[in-house]
Formats: structure tokens, C-alpha cells, sequence
């Protein structure tokens, strides 16, 4: 099987109801992003940003997977499907992917502040005294402004052996996200799915531009890649 490789981004969630990162005017969830996605942030109110993200862990309970997901969960049966999400929600596991690994961490799981390697399960609210073994607060298991993206090497060895990369949902103008591309091997196809693509067909040999939504464009995928 050849590994199609799939990298997605706010776009392929935005059709199951989940707001994108952020707003044209800069705020996520009507929150100065510097608030809440920053180490500062969490330091300065600690309370606020842990409100935050139990706001977003309760409404994924409230969302499923469209289209797109399950697309891509078809997929499986022609390739071997590797997923590289920028997204912080777990609806391609939802779905039905097998292979998912999460940049920027996951809503669905919380860490110790004194360990990061220290992370667990969670799905219900986290509050201030929520401790882990080492009598540390737990944080949220997300990647804030200015944090390592501990997941960022696996996401390159695994863009490294793409046949096919497929690009989904997202600008490729975030880093070190938007890198990633750069470690395909010469002459990769690439498949770049977005309503308002920011990117040009001679920026790559091999590059096909399918301007829709996720759901759509991945319909699109699936009649152009099994013939």
C-alpha cells in the first residue's frame, strides 16, 4: 500500500460546527488569544484559561465527525493512512482513523505543569487543585504560543516516507506546521483541499489544488485517487 500522508488543519473541523483557531479580528471564542493559548496567560489567570478550554472540552461532546472524516477513514482501505492534525479536537479518532497524531496536543487530555511527559485522560472539567502525582497543577494538554511542539520530529519522520501528501483545512502559513511540506521526497503528489487556497500550482512539481470545503474536496480526493 503506498502511504498517503494527510495534513489537517481548523478548515476540516469547521464543517462538524468547531469554531476555527481564530478570528479574522483576532480573538478565539471573543478571548485576547494572548489570554488563553500562553504559558503568561495561564500564569496570570490560571482560572480563566482552565474555564476556557473545559468550554471547548464540553462542546466536542456536542459535535461529530463530518464527511471529510469519514472520507478520510475510507481512505484507509485503498492506502496506508497516516494523519497529521493541527487541530486539538478528537474527531478523526471519532471517526474511525487509526493513525493520528495531534501537533498541537489534545482537548481530551490534561498534563502536570511540573512534567510535561506527565499526561493523562480527561474528559470532564479541570479546576484549580486538580493535581498530578508530583502535587503539581494540571494544565491542559495543549501547545500554547511559545511552547515546543513536542510531536513536531514523529510528524517528520512520517512526512518523510509520504507517496502522496494531502493537505486539508489549513493556510500552511502557521509554523512550524506549514514546514512540514519542505520533507517530502522530489517529486511527491501533493493534494491541497481549501475553499481560499493561499498557495500556487508552480509553488510544487506535483501539485493538484482542489478549491472547496473539506467534505467536498475530499469527495473530489477519493474519485481522483481511486480510479
Amino acid at each position: 500500500m503506498k502511504k498517503l500522508v494527510v495534513l489537517t488543519g481548523a478548515g476540516i473541523s469547521a464543517e462538524s460546527g468547531i469554531n476555527t483557531f481564530r478570528d479574522t479580528d483576532g480573538l478565539w471564542e471573543g478571548h485576547d488569544v494572548m489570554e488563553v493559548a500562553t504559558p503568561q496567560g495561564f500564569a496570570t489567570n490560571p482560572a480563566l484559561v482552565l474555564d476556557f478550554y473545559n468550554q471547548r472540552r464540553k462542546q466536542l461532546s456536542t459535535v461529530k465527525p463530518n464527511k471529510a472524516h469519514l472520507n478520510l477513514v475510507e481512505l484507509e482501505n485503498h492506502f496506508d493512512v497516516e494523519i497529521i492534525t493541527q487541530n486539538v479536537d478528537n474527531l478523526h479518532e471519532k471517526a474511525g482513523s487509526k493513525n493520528v497524531t495531534h501537533l498541537h496536543g489534545e482537548l481530551l487530555k490534561v498534563r502536570s505543569s511540573a512534567d510535561e511527559s506527565l499526561i493523562l485522560d480527561w474528559n470532564k472539567d479541570l479546576v484549580l487543585g486538580d493535581l498530578c502525582t508530583k502535587n503539581s497543577q494540571l494544565r491542559p494538554h495543549i501547545v500554547w504560543f511559545g511552547e515546543m511542539v513536542p510531536m513536531l520530529d514523529k510528524a517528520i519522520e512520517i512526512t518523510k516516507e509520504a507517496d502522496i501528501l494531502v493537505i486539508i483545512g489549513t493556510s500552511m502559513q502557521v509554523y512550524p506546521a506549514a514546514s512540514l511540506v519542505d520533507y517530502i521526497k522530489p517529486k511527491t503528489p501533493i493534494y491541497f483541499i481549501d475553499p481560499k487556497p493561499q498557495i500556487s500550482e508552480s509553488d510544487f512539481y506535483d501539485l493538484t489544488i482542489i478549491k472547496n470545503v473539506a467534505s467536498l474536496g475530499t469527495d473530489k480526493l477519493i474519485e481522483l485517487l481511486i480510479k
